[in-house]
């Protein structure tokens, strides 16, 4: 914590509060706040995944190479985010990593992660283990992946294995990363593996395998350890009609809004998957969650002519309405933080605890980074203040890393990279972060 009494006396920019008591809010002592990693973005050297794989194939301009070599320097980076008074940290498993050819577990890889956990444990900062987080081990995308017939058997003995090595000393789990995202990005537009274009039969059948894969998950956990939280990090996309008075637009919106934000969760909390035809049953469990893990950008407008294909679902509409639209990052996407306080109001209604998984901005300014973060602090603070029980506050990211196909020019993190070098920058949001961690309020 060398680094941290020198810049207690800077100032983080005022940002205008919305009401003249806000800073008479202060969130609990047992609050966690920290930051998020995933292994392939931050570890460097992962090779022997399917995202490796689909680099190499040249799918992609940048690949991840030694990204943060994060695997070696965890330790250097738990000591800054110990600094910056980080309490919570959610990182991820590799499981090409652990299981690295089929039915083979690594010592050295279960070690790995061991060592991961105990850092963080010695730092008192909370472990958030994510058992999936996209990447899945080359030998298993060989067999067809999340559509080979024995998926769910692979995940659960991969489960089973992770779950009796780290069981002691992780309470909160995440079983799969953004599921829905995954399955968009891989069977729907191409852009991920296995680089499926409109392949909705085999998007559901996707689905329902991570769904299972889930419930399983679920099940195995407790078996080991009663206490555990189990969720999925679920991706929250707020969706707004283009033309709010077209009914078209109406119509898409809310069955998107179905489609990516609620058709999971009301599965596992549910125990039903409602989907088409054969995809319509009673699955045989009941809740399977223990709190929800929220992972929130940005929002995206829908429009439909009424002739368009796929029909309710729409198109990404436009942005050209500029008065509606506010400030955005360096990927484009549009600062929203209302969207966050939605979610949060909607996700009451599950009487779950709320976590934030991720909520992050890539940005080269710090004074737009801190406002970002403000500003959905603020969201979260008026949900706190009016019950809703959130537990948590991840910033995505720790680090600046590998951001998938946009690569390394994404600034997310608190703490910036220069990769060359391996150099580690705390910024000055990350500082302002701390103080409102030290203060309890914004």
């Amino acid at each position: 914590m060398s680094f941290w009494r020198p810049i207690q006396a800077a100032r983080a920019p005022a940002v205008p509060t919305m009401r003249p008591d806000a800073v008479r809010f202060h969130f609990p002592q047992a609050f966690l706040w920290g930051a998020a990693t995933s292994a392939h973005q931050v570890e460097g050297g992962n090779t022997n995944n399917d995202w490796s794989a689909w680099e190499e194939g040249g799918h992609v301009l940048v690949s991840a190479g030694a990204a943060c070599d994060h695997f070696h320097r965890f330790r250097e980076d738990f000591d800054l985010a110990q600094g910056l008074l980080h309490n919570a940290h959610r990182f991820s498993l590799e499981w090409s990593r652990i299981e690295p050819e089929e039915g083979r577990f690594s010592d050295e890889g279960l070690q790995h992660y061991r060592d991961v956990i105990e850092a963080l444990h010695a730092r008192a900062i909370e472990p958030i283990a994510t058992i999936h987080h996209y990447t899945i081990p080359r030998w298993l995308a060989a067999k067809g992946g999340w559509e080979c017939g024995d998926i769910e058997r692979y995940f659960i003995r991969y489960v089973e294995r992770v779950v009796a090595a780290y069981g002691d000393r992780v309470r909160w789990w995440i079983t799969l990363n953004e599921p829905v995202v995954q399955v968009f990005k891989g069977w729907l537009i191409g852009q991920w593996p296995p680089g499926r274009v409109g392949d909705y039969p085999r998007a559901l059948q996707v689905i329902r395998r991570m769904l299972r894969a889930h419930v399983l998950a679920y099940h195995t956990i407790h078996e080991r350890r009663g206490d555990a939280m189990v969720s999925v990090a679920k991706h929250c996309l707020a969706f707004t009609p283009n033309r709010p008075s077209n009914p078209f637009d109406r119509i898409s919106t809310a069955f998107r809004d179905f489609l990516f934000n609620n058709l999971f969760l009301e599965a596992l909390h549910t125990g039903r998957l409602a989907l088409p035809g054969q995809f319509f049953e009673r699955l045989p469990f009941g809740r399977t969650l223990d709190f929800i893990g929220m992972n929130y950008y940005t929002r995206d407008f829908v429009r439909n002519t009424g002739f368009n294909l796929p029909g309710f679902v729409g198109l990404s509409g436009t942005l050209e309405n500029e008065r509606r639209i506010g400030k955005r990052n360096d990927l484009g996407w549009e600062v929203y933080p209302e969207g966050l306080g939605h979610f949060l109001r909607s996700f009451r209604r599950y009487k779950l605890p709320l976590l934030i998984t991720e909520n992050g901005i890539p940005t080269s300014d710090e004074d737009d980074r801190w406002g970002f973060i403000y500003m959905h602090l603020w969201q979260v603070m008026r949900a706190m203040a009016a019950g809703i029980p959130v537990v948590g506050y991840l910033y995505w990211s720790l680090l600046d890393n590998y951001e998938w196909v946009d690569g390394f020019h994404a600034k997310f993190g608190l703490i910036g990279v220069r990769f060359a070098s391996q150099e580690r920058i705390v910024r000055p949001s990350g500082r302002w972060l701390a103080q409102v961690i030290e203060n309890r309020s914004l």
